[in-house]
């Protein structure tokens, strides 16, 4: 593995859909967006220091951006990773920033 990397550098941004909240009740997990080019390890790292939990797996998978058009012109969203970070049995992440 080559240059240590920031976390907030891996991680973009947290994943917020109906899905992925009720992974995050029932299974407790959470989801992240992250760099195309993060590893399963540097994401592990990455969350855990920057969030300050125990990871216990991370699931990720490579989202293949959708053709789009308006009129004439036809364009792609951009592709992008997504990371599916379980945490260890205790550790828990606030993302909706609700009452604890």
């Amino acid at each position: 593995m080559g240059m240590k990397r920031d976390p907030f550098d891996i991680l973009i941004k947290p994943l917020l859909t109906e899905k992925i909240t009720g992974l995050q009740e029932q299974a407790n997990r959470v989801a992240f967006v992250v760099r195309k080019d993060a590893s399963r390890v540097e994401i592990r790292h990455a969350v855990e220091s920057a969030l300050k939990v125990k990871v216990k797996n991370v699931n990720v998978m490579n989202i293949m951006g959708k053709p789009k058009r308006q009129g004439r012109f036809v364009g792609k969203r951009p592709d992008w990773k997504k990371a599916i970070v379980t945490l260890e049995e205790g550790f828990s992440i606030d993302l909706l920033g609700g009452e604890a």
